[in-house]
């Protein structure tokens, strides 16, 4: 797997700093993501454990559980107690040097109340603020928590998701957290370009239930047009036949057929004439509502032969197709190493750790994994020295300085 790169120019949000107020997934995939990005994330932890994703294992990689290194790379650790006094000034010394503050305090809580936007902007004028929450900032559901199966459910996800005689299931991903994340990404970056033009910061706010209504798309507008409750179709499309995971002889594979040509080559390749023929399957649209009849002739022939050699088949024949990989077939293919999406650095306890590198590449360069998650309060001396706390000072709000393998690096 290759190692990243010096990059040959500077990264897009370089210069740009972040405080990291948030914990969990969304707001720390955010910030991630930012750091990614170029940007100097700060991420704040209370003193007592951090974020609690530390401990969401197992299974744990050194101090640390894989959940939590999966998403708080290229960030500095600082331990500070925003409730005490103390931390609460040193907060607004990061605030004061920061461009975005990116949190998710439990609505109603004191955290929430002291570190308000309104208070924040007359301060910090040109400050970019984001709130991510369950169930955004309006309605009956405002002020309850929640977690991301919580928003899959409560969104409707989980209702779309499982065979249609099944219990309802909840995505593979994080669906919930990792959707907030990313229209959280779209609107910071938004803010700050509409900082550029006005000079003026803004409050953004976005939620976990949000982010599912969004990403339901044909689902909903399907609602919509129809009034008819969409039911559960396993890996099957709502308005694509054929176009879902089907049985080999010796596992599953998907075929994905988006036309009506593409329709009558699949049927050539697999010698099935009849099913181009029949009046049934003719249109997509007659593929859909006979949905139940034609999968069950197309499994009848798929059964037959092996998932290699379909998909060696299909493919040649020029039908989109795949076998069904798992992540260690993922991980260990040709495709994914070409790429460079998985990349290596070095832990201070753990030695050489492998990170999902950033998806987008600009001027065909792939941002870097500079540094690796950071161990609780391990950049403590190295920030609060740039705001211009002396060692005692620094002693005095973070507690005593971490040992060795989690000092300043």
């Amino acid at each position: 797997m290759p190692s990243p790169t010096e990059p040959q120019h500077p990264a897009p949000l370089a210069g740009i700093r972040v405080v990291d107020l948030s914990k969990i997934l969304a707001g720390p995939y955010v910030t991630m993501s930012l750091a990614d990005l170029g940007a100097d994330v700060i991420k704040v932890e209370h003193p007592d454990g951090g974020d609690a994703t530390r401990q969401w294992g197992p299974p744990f990689n050194g101090p640390d559980s894989a959940y939590y290194l999966a998403a708080n790379r290229n960030k500095r650790s600082v331990t500070l107690d925003l409730k005490s006094p103390a931390g609460q000034e040193a907060a607004h010394r990061l605030i004061a040097d920061a461009d975005i503050v990116v949190e998710n305090f439990r609505p109603g809580s004191s955290l929430q109340e002291v570190f308000r936007y309104d208070r924040l902007s007359e301060r910090y004028p040109r400050l970019v603020v984001l709130h991510i929450s369950a169930f955004g900032e309006t309605g009956p559901l405002r002020g309850e928590p929640g977690y991301d199966m919580v928003a899959q459910a409560a969104a409707g996800l989980m209702s779309l998701t499982g065979e249609p005689e099944g219990p309802p299931v909840k995505a593979g991903y994080a669906m919930g957290d990792l959707g907030a994340a990313l229209f959280g990404t779209i609107g910071v970056v938004s803010a700050l370009v509409e900082r550029a033009r006005t000079g003026a910061g803004q409050y953004l706010t976005t939620s976990l239930y949000e982010s599912q209504l969004a990403l339901h798309v044909n689902w909903a507008t399907s609602f919509f047009a129809t009034g008819e409750t969409p039911a559960r179709l396993g890996s099957g499309h709502p308005s694509l036949v054929p176009y879902q995971a089907y049985p080999a002889s010796d596992g599953y594979f998907v075929i994905a057929v988006g036309s009506d040509a593409l329709w009558q080559r699949l049927c050539a390749l697999l010698d099935r004439p009849d099913l181009a023929a029949d009046p049934r399957f003719r249109a997509n649209r007659d593929r859909v509502v006979h949905r139940e009849q034609l999968n069950a002739e197309l499994e009848r022939t798929l059964r037959g032969d092996t998932v290699e050699n379909w998909c060696a088949l299909l493919t040649a024949g020029g039908v989109p197709v795949t076998p069904i990989r798992t992540l260690d077939e993922v991980y260990g293919s040709e495709q994914t190493a070409a790429l460079g999406m998985v990349q290596k650095v070095e832990h201070p306890v753990v030695g050489m750790l492998e990170q999902v590198a950033f998806p987008v590449s600009f001027r065909g360069e792939r941002p870097s994994v500079r540094t690796a998650p950071p161990m609780l309060g391990q950049h403590n001396c190295e920030v609060l020295a740039e705001l211009g706390y002396d060692a005692e000072a620094i002693e005095r709000l973070t507690g005593p300085r971490p040992g060795p393998a989690a000092q300043d690096g």
